[in-house]
């Protein structure tokens, strides 16, 4: 602990309690606006729209988030969602479609970390069965895959970081996935081989035996560590 000597005499004092102190800290510190449910709502917004095209409907549902942008142009400035709209010429799903886009935006504007919105929905399953998607990811329902629209955008400004490969695992698993196309004799151009199983870390249809490994050529997720 550091000692300092008193070489003056002290002619006053005043004792404080713990709030009192805060609010000097608070006072001096720089004022910085976040995300509460009382923000007023600035008259431009930034948005981003996902389309979303699933096998079980004829017409495409189309997401839009709208962002503010706090403390701009401070080094603290951020972008973070406000408001969620979520349109279509499908009309079956208006109803629950409708009271999920005012949940959202609710949980978006009370502020805080809203990125476990994206686990939530993402692990809603459909009674009915899901679907695969382009690529082979499979998608569980079509709530997931409007949470998984979510995560991209939280990806996008920052909320939630990727976990990137490194250019040494993309180029090894490049190579695993044209040991096994050679040995099984499939064809390259495909999104992933046809005899591959779903990863259940990534969703998607990419995970082969490779040396006696379960391994997925898409995230590089490995039963064997």
């Amino acid at each position: 602990m550091t000692q300092h000597k008193i070489s003056k005499k002290i002619v006053g004092y005043k004792v404080v309690n713990k709030d009192q102190v805060e609010a000097v800290k608070q006072e001096a510190a720089p004022s910085l606006e976040s995300m509460h449910e009382n923000v007023e709502r600035p008259e431009m917004l930034l948005g981003s729209t996902y389309k979303i095209k699933t096998p079980q409907s004829e017409h495409a549902l189309y997401i839009t988030i709208n962002d503010m942008i706090l403390n701009q142009g401070t080094q603290h400035e951020e972008r973070r969602p406000y408001e969620i709209f979520i349109n279509s010429k499908n009309m079956e799903h208006f109803q629950w479609v409708l009271a999920l886009t005012r949940v959202i935006s609710a949980v978006f504007r009370k502020g805080g970390d809203a990125c476990f919105l994206v686990d939530e929905m993402k692990a809603v399953f459909d009674p009915q069965g899901g679907y695969f998607k382009k690529g082979g990811v499979f998608m569980p329902s079509l709530v997931a895959e409007i949470g998984t629209a979510i995560e991209s955008h939280l990806k996008h400004i920052g909320m939630i970081k990727s976990e990137a490969m490194s250019d040494h695992q993309k180029q090894f698993l490049a190579e695993k996935r044209r040991e096994f196309e050679a040995q099984h004799g499939e064809s390259e151009g495909q999104a992933f081989p046809e005899k591959a199983v779903l990863c259940v870390k990534c969703s998607t249809k990419a995970m082969v035996l490779m040396d006696g490994c379960m391994t997925c050529l898409n995230c590089g997720e490995s039963k064997c560590g």
